[in-house]
């Protein structure tokens, strides 16, 4: 069949390759090797070019199709799962991937060409909205923990902790009253979560001094869940919570 090709530059061989395919409307999963290959080889006899480098690039893709071609007419090679190997796979995996980028190209060159006519302008936002900030919502903050599940995990560490009190040496001495300011409190447990992303509501517990610590410290996280600062996390009933820092 013969083609008349009008002469002009393409990017290399991939590129002429898929012009003639174009032109042709041929499959590019099914290529007629030996019509695609006489074209190619008749395009390449009208190319002037001096460059050696870009004419190697056509050349070797020349030899490329010669060898298919060969291939083509010999008895077909099976894989070993017994499946009849196409010789003009390898090429037609090149072809999908150059046409594919060479489309991605376009995009881009259209999309830098969009951009050159849009202009942009400095914010102005009131300082009202900027300022807004979205409501936390409490139910989705502490999701099926309830009130009830909260005290009974509290009270449990509250029994652990009593347990390891010596009811003798405890009465020894004079006990003083021990202040705790919820404020410090829920400052000292911001540091803890910034230092700790995740954490164990059992864990922080077991690093107070005291019942007033523990109390003060569960009233700190209620007050930081309230404000979503923290999540809590109880898959299953009984369980330790499962502490998360949203700071």
């Amino acid at each position: 069949m013969a083609l008349s090709v009008k002469i002009e530059s393409f990017e290399g061989p991939l590129d002429l390759l898929l012009h003639l395919i174009d032109v042709n409307k041929f499959n590019i999963f099914d290529i007629p090797i030996v019509e695609i290959t006489a074209q190619y080889m008749e395009y390449l006899k009208s190319m002037e070019t001096e460059d050696l480098n870009v004419m190697s690039e056509f050349l070797v893709m020349a030899a490329t199709l010669l060898e298919i071609k060969a291939k083509m007419l010999l008895p077909a090679e099976v894989d070993e799962e017994g499946e009849e190997i196409d010789p003009r796979e390898d090429l037609v995996q090149k072809l999908l991937e150059y046409k594919m980028y060479k489309y991605m190209s376009y995009e881009l060159k259209d999309r830098l060409s969009v951009s050159g006519k849009v202009l942009y302008k400095d914010p102005t936002i009131p300082e009202e909205v900027a300022k807004y900030e979205q409501p936390v919502d409490l139910e989705e903050l502490v999701g099926d923990l309830t009130l009830t599940r909260l005290n009974a995990i509290f009270q449990s560490l509250m029994r652990r902790q009593n347990d390891k009190i010596d009811p003798i040496r405890s009465k020894f001495g004079q006990i003083e009253q021990e202040e705790v300011s919820l404020d410090e409190k829920m400052m000292d447990l911001r540091t803890y979560a910034q230092e700790h992303a995740t954490f164990r509501f059992s864990e922080l517990m077991r690093e107070q001094k005291g019942k007033i610590q523990m109390i003060v410290t569960f009233l700190a996280v209620l007050e930081l869940m309230k404000t979503g600062e923290l999540t809590v996390v109880q898959e299953h009933l009984f369980d330790d919570m499962l502490i998360t820092s949203q700071l």
